[in-house]
């Protein structure tokens, strides 16, 4: 089923890597911080982050952070007022918390919508 098309690339059902992973995975992966982002101000390299999903991005420009289950995989992707994350940030500590506050600034910046 196609998505809204907002983004390149195409999310594929994680591998099981012939039986030695776990899918869905669930757990904490460190975060690879690939290129600035607003969203991912003041989240270190190498954070670990909350996920439970079996589907995942590939790692496209539009990869802010990747990280690794069998394969590397987005995590974080932002391109222009376009952001999204593959983990549950409400569930991933400060890092989390600190991500939603940056996602929150960053809708105050943006001028109002325009209502038809």
């Amino acid at each position: 089923m196609p998505g809204l098309g907002l983004l390149p690339g195409r999310c594929e059902r994680l591998s099981d890597q012939g039986g030695t992973l776990k899918v869905p995975h669930v757990g904490w992966n460190a975060l690879d911080i690939r290129r600035p982002s607003s969203l991912l101000a003041g989240v270190a390299q190498g954070t670990c982050v909350y996920f439970t999903h079996s589907y995942a991005a590939p790692v496209t420009e539009a990869t802010a952070a990747a990280t690794t289950h069998g394969t590397a995989f987005a995590a974080a992707v932002e391109q222009g007022h376009v952001m999204g994350v593959q983990f549950h940030p409400e569930k991933s500590s400060d890092a989390g918390l600190q991500m939603i506050r940056n996602f929150l600034a960053r809708c105050r910046q943006q001028p109002a919508p325009t209502v038809w």
